[in-house]
């Protein structure tokens, strides 16, 4: 039997050392985000729902169209379009042309 824990929309996070806020944290599979800075070693929160603007390359074929699944390249710190080596973000929600800097995704788990 399951028990209901809260909403989900976001979870406990403990950094090992200090996080600012807007940082995109990879758990296994899992990515969130820090809402707020968190200090080294202190109880803080990943946002692991709602829609986030997460930066992305730009130039020549870079563009993601609206309903693209978009992944995290931590190596580059930017969302894309290619999963390979990357961990899924979620969808974009708005469409960003290839001089945008930056990219609307909803986080899905």
């Amino acid at each position: 039997m399951a028990r209901l824990v809260h909403e989900g929309n976001s979870i406990d996070y403990t950094p090992g050392s200090d996080t600012a806020a807007g940082a995109v944290v990879v758990q296994g599979e899992l990515v969130g985000v820090t809402a707020r800075d968190i200090k080294a070693n202190k109880l803080g929160a990943l946002a692991v729902a709602g829609v986030f603007e997460f930066p992305k390359a730009t130039g020549g074929s870079t563009a993601i169209a609206a309903g693209a699944l978009c992944y995290w390249n931590a190596g580059a710190s930017q969302a894309t379009t290619t999963s390979a080596g990357n961990k899924l973000i979620g969808k974009c929600v708005k469409a960003a042309v290839d001089a945008d800097a930056v990219v609307r995704i909803r986080l899905s788990q």
